[in-house]
């Protein structure tokens, strides 16, 4: 079993930045794909972006490309989510996700694709 505890949240006005730390526990030689999702109230959880194992390989949403930035430290088993012009429209519960599939181009980014997850941080980015 994996234990994955996300933080780094908080509030920010638009156009400032965040940066989220997931760090996991337990059966971590299991994890292979890292990712993160989000969920705003009353809306389904989404995906943000998705790591590779050596995190050579990333993909990122349409809404955050060039605005996020996903990477991991795999001796720290840290995967980290640098969030830069931040806009009230991404204030969400984010949460942190792990896989031990290995991630390649077009592989499944649903949530339910992913057997570990986080219990998520709050950001908020006021107008």
């Amino acid at each position: 079993q994996v234990q994955l505890v996300e933080s780094g949240g908080g509030l920010v006005q638009a156009g400032g930045s965040l940066r989220l730390s997931c760090a996991a526990s337990g059966r971590t030689f299991s994890v292979s794909t890292m990712a993160w999702f989000r969920q705003a109230p009353g809306k389904e959880r989404e995906f943000v972006s998705v790591a590779s194992w050596s995190g050579g390989i990333t993909d990122y949403a349409d809404s955050v490309k060039g605005r996020f930035t996903i990477s991991r430290d795999n001796a720290k088993n840290t995967v980290y989510l640098q969030m830069n012009s931040l806009k009230p429209e991404d204030t969400a519960v984010y949460y942190c996700a792990a896989a031990s599939w290995p991630y390649y181009p077009g592989s499944s980014t649903a949530p339910q694709s992913f057997g570990s997850w986080g219990q998520g941080t709050q950001v908020t980015v006021s107008s």
